[in-house]
């Protein structure tokens, strides 16, 4: 058998396996509950697991783990593990548990409801549904890109094809069952990514390149100015470590306010499964995400730093492509290709799936229904499935633009999280703050955050360095975004008074009797 048959074998395989999830699962959809949150009945290690592949998918391991690996060599794993401590560990244990408990008791399905129910702002809300479904669509195509470029070098077909493939197994599996659907595959999805991880690492710390743990060791103890093939530490100056830690935080804490990871903590069955999925999700995290960038931190073995950083040199490697190029100098044997494809196009999948239902669900259940109060569960549902495959669609046309995987994340995290993280996460804690407090927050994050996002497309028609230079700095505006949110949100609610302190008290301690 040719390696790649063997190849396209294992990815039948996996393609046929979601389809037998796909239509014995969308069987239970029953409601648009059902759709959207799970009927609010997942286990630790569904939601978890849910979770997990939500956040990490060939965006991480393709453009960040190269991006980082090629900037900051081996210090690149600090990335991985920010996002194991930070974005899983302590996202759950401060947010899972009290969003399961107000979710569940007033019934909210998206996150533009829980901050319409806590600040009693319809306005609030419809902001939320554009920001959340337009600055959702770069993200999404930023998973095309990151899996079009490993099937590219790795199989030798068109990216437009392979693109095309997982648009259709994205939308497959939300047409016929949503959040149900999409659970129960992440749980197997999750499943094939951490053993895959496994295989790659071992796999990839054996090959040629890398020599073994002698190999790493001999690289890690050889410090220099930049990066080489025998530096792996190198002495990182102010602006390349402040560039790090940006990059670590937006990773980390940019999840805290993204509505498709919000809306993972929705469907939680109770108390104690939340509790549970805390250990699993740090779990996931650690060796998915740590093994992701640790793979990418190698590149350096690999190929030298003309080949990384020189345009001009012969051989030169595009940022998107350094970690599919090492998965082919590595040499790996075809049925772990096979496995590696499989494990991506599960990350990328299982993404897609919250991105595009999280928008799509928000679009129609927040703003269409907002104006078209008569709309039937059945027709809701239906408009939902309608939208997540026009807004695959969408990600599919603008995943063919030539922005760089680590922009586009950037762009979509900066802007959507730094206008929801402060107002959602302090509500949780804090009685006092009102209305005012989050639009000033809500605003001033977004403003901040979309600066480098208008640099690019203002440098695509007259570009000069200053806008270039903005355009690179997504993840650092998107810090600095959160960060001021936090501040405009908490100092404007502690010189402003609450209006509406009835409903305030009822978000914390009431309850809506039906779904």
């Amino acid at each position: 058998m040719s390696g790649k048959i063997a190849i396209w074998l294992t990815i039948a395989v996996y393609v046929a396996l979601m389809a037998i999830v796909g239509i014995t699962q969308g069987k239970k959809a029953k409601s648009i509950a059902d759709l959207t949150v799970g009927g609010r009945n997942a286990g630790a290690w569904l939601s978890a697991l849910s979770y997990g592949t939500a956040y990490f998918s060939a965006v991480m391991f393709v453009g960040y783990a190269g991006g980082t690996g090629k900037a900051y060599g081996l210090w690149g794993v600090l990335a991985g593990i920010g996002n194991a401590v930070f974005g899983s560990w302590l996202a759950w244990k401060v947010l899972a548990r009290r969003t399961r408990d107000a979710s569940a008791r007033l019934k909210l399905k998206t996150m533009p409801q829980y901050l319409d129910k806590r600040y009693t702002s319809p306005a609030m809300k419809l902001f939320a549904c554009v920001v959340i479904f337009v600055f959702l669509v770069p993200y999404s195509a930023s998973v095309y890109k990151g899996l079009a470029s490993v099937a590219e070098v790795l199989l030798g077909i068109n990216v437009d094809i392979c693109m095309v493939i997982i648009a259709v197994v994205a939308a497959f599996l939300l047409v016929f069952g949503g959040y149900l659907v999409q659970a129960r595959a992440d749980f197997m999805q999750g499943i094939v990514m951490m053993f895959g991880v496994v295989l790659l690492i071992v796999c990839v710390i054996r090959c040629d390149a890398v020599g073994g743990f002698e190999g790493i060791a001999e690289y890690a103890h050889s410090i220099g100015v930049q990066p080489s093939a025998t530096n792996g530490l190198p002495e990182l100056n102010a602006s390349q470590w402040i560039s790090l830690w940006a990059t670590v935080l937006m990773t980390s804490f940019g999840t805290w306010g993204l509505p498709q990871m919000v809306t993972k903590y929705f469907g939680i069955k109770d108390d104690k499964q939340a509790k549970k999925g805390i250990t699993i999700s740090t779990f996931f995290a650690f060796l998915v995400a740590g093994g992701g960038y640790f793979i990418g931190s190698l590149c350096y073995r690999f190929f030298t730093f003309a080949q990384l950083n020189d345009p001009a040199a012969e051989g030169c490697i595009a940022q998107d492509y350094i970690v599919p190029q090492m998965l082919a100098e590595a040499e790996l044997p075809s049925v772990l290709l096979g496995i590696v494809l499989v494990l991506l196009i599960a990350a990328s999948v299982s993404t897609l799936c919250s991105v595009t239902l999280t928008a799509s669900s928000t679009l129609t259940i927040d703003f269409i229904k907002h104006f078209k109060k008569d709309m039937s569960e059945k027709k809701t549902s239906f408009t939902i499935k309608v939208l997540c495959v026009i807004f695959v669609g969408c990600s599919y046309v603008i995943a063919n633009s030539d922005t760089p995987i680590l922009d586009m994340m950037s762009y979509s995290w900066g802007i959507i999280s730094g206008s929801f993280l402060a107002p959602y996460v302090i509500s949780l804690y804090w009685k006092k703050m009102n209305t005012k407090g989050a639009w000033a927050g809500i605003l001033g994050g977004f403003f901040i955050a979309l600066v480098p996002a208008a640099a690019k497309i203002i440098s695509g028609f007259a570009a000069n360095e200053t806008l270039v230079w903005l355009a690179g700095k997504g993840p650092v505006f998107a810090c600095i975004a959160m960060a001021a949110s936090i501040i405009l949100c908490v100092a404007v609610s502690a010189v402003t008074k609450d209006t509406c302190e009835k409903e305030t008290e009822f978000f914390y301690n009431g309850e809506v009797a039906a779904e």
